[in-house]
């Protein structure tokens, strides 16, 4: 099986798919890797080190794509690579597809299987393909405001970690999964007064644990939002709905009560980001401001520690992309047209799906695609969906779908084969 690199083309964005470390693996395991030349340079990743792993150094990303089955990257495929994905093609990696139709419609007309790392769970219900990347964000959210309070990039002029006699800055982090946990690790390290806005109780009871005191949490409601959001220097956005467009939290009324030159930084911006006047934007270019708010919105905060993000990001992937050809015996299997099943929504209120996703990992997960959310049984393939049941209350209870690929037996056995407990069927059983 060839595994094909193609080097990242969205703008500042310096992370690989595969350093050589993770090619050496593949090709141990009786692969061919073709890695387009120059793909790792921005990590600190020359050719010559690809080669000594083992790889191909291909002469551009149109022979890499031309001469693999799957294709392994970081951020979501642009434009120009659409056009070169075919019904051939795996794609393995991350996609944010929730505020993205136009990315959707291109991967959906292109016929490949695409594997989104950020909706691959885990036995625990965790999504251990995102939270490498979620624990760099996290760090670099609070780095980046400390640098965006100054007052020459359009700051308050506040030092986040305040000095002796002097009031360090007070942050609000707006969830407390792995992003919002490594913020306040960070800014409480750091010196900054920290509060964590959390809706789950049994996590604000693990950060209190963890912190032993040094941050304060607070349940989340509309008013307890409002009340830090206007005390606050800071305020990190770390928001996530799995797979779906991420909760408006912070409404632009809100703005005009918070600190002149105080700071947003919208780490949830992947996802549509969690305040209403966020827009994606880029490292060349961090910030901008609306009513006296600095936003800090880059949508690829780890691409500014390329090389950490890359060797971190493959140490979760790399299991995966074995276990998946390993389990299926070979990636064929997973574009191979099987006969119709009926799969059941983790949300039966969001019934309608146009594709599904396969997850590699401990149990089959579910994902989301623009609000729609399924079982996951194949990868980005063509189906239609008609309702399979109508619960009590008139509502969908499942879709049938019907098309050229669907999911069978050999997704549990996939499952099963690297984890005989399955588990996470939250839904009602899959059947086929």
């Amino acid at each position: 099986m060839r595994v094909g690199v193609p080097r990242e083309i969205k703008p500042n964005e310096h992370r690989v798919g595969l350093p050589p470390t993770a090619v050496r693996e593949y090709v141990a395991h009786g692969h061919e890797v073709i890695v387009e030349t120059g793909a790792g340079e921005g990590a600190g990743f020359t050719d010559d080190l690809y080669q000594r792993a083992g790889a191909t150094i291909a002469p551009d990303a149109a022979t890499v794509f031309a001469q693999s089955k799957m294709i392994v990257k970081v951020k979501e495929p642009q434009a120009a690579e659409w056009a070169r994905l075919t019904t051939d093609h795996i794609l393995f990696t991350y996609l944010h597809l929730a505020p993205d139709p136009a990315q959707t419609e291109g991967l959906l007309d292109s016929g490949c299987a695409a594997i989104a790392y950020e909706t691959v769970t885990d036995r625990a219900g965790g999504l251990p393909l995102l939270a490498p990347m979620s624990e760099v964000a996290g760090r670099i959210a609070v780095f980046s405001a400390g640098e965006t309070l100054l007052k020459h990039n359009g700051g308050m002029g506040l030092l986040l970690s305040g000095v002796p006699g002097v009031r360090p800055a007070r942050i609000c982090v707006l969830g407390g999964g792995v992003v919002g946990m490594n913020a306040a690790r960070m800014a409480a390290g750091l010196g900054a007064e920290v509060v964590v806005l959390e809706r789950s109780i049994p996590r604000m009871r693990e950060l209190d644990d963890m912190f032993l005191g040094r941050i304060l949490t607070r349940y989340s409601t509309l008013d307890a939002v409002e009340e830090e959001v206007i005390k606050a220097d800071v305020v990190v956005g770390a928001v996530l709905t799995a797979g779906a467009a991420a909760p408006k939290l912070v409404r632009r009324e809100h703005l005009a009560r918070m600190k002149p030159g105080s700071v947003l930084v919208d780490v949830s911006i992947d996802q549509g980001g969690c305040f209403e006047t966020s827009r994606p934007t880029t490292h060349a270019d961090p910030t901008y401001m609306v009513d006296g708010v600095v936003h800090y919105c880059v949508a690829n905060m780890p691409g500014a520690a390329p090389r950490t993000s890359s060797e971190a990001l493959v140490h979760a992937t790399l299991p995966f992309g074995l276990a998946m050809e390993a389990a299926l015996g070979g990636f064929d299997a997973i574009l191979a047209p099987v006969a119709p099943v009926t799969a059941f929504p983790h949300d039966h209120r969001s019934f309608t799906a146009r594709r599904l996703a396969l997850s590699t990992g401990e149990k089959v997960a579910y994902v989301t695609m623009l609000g729609w959310i399924a079982l996951a049984t194949a990868c980005l393939l063509p189906v239609t969906t008609v309702p399979a049941g109508v619960a009590a209350d008139g509502l969908p209870v499942g879709v049938q779908l019907i098309g050229p690929h669907g999911g069978d037996a050999r997704l549990l056995s996939l499952a099963q084969a690297i984890d005989e407990n399955v588990r996470g069927f939250t839904a009602p059983e899959l059947k086929a």
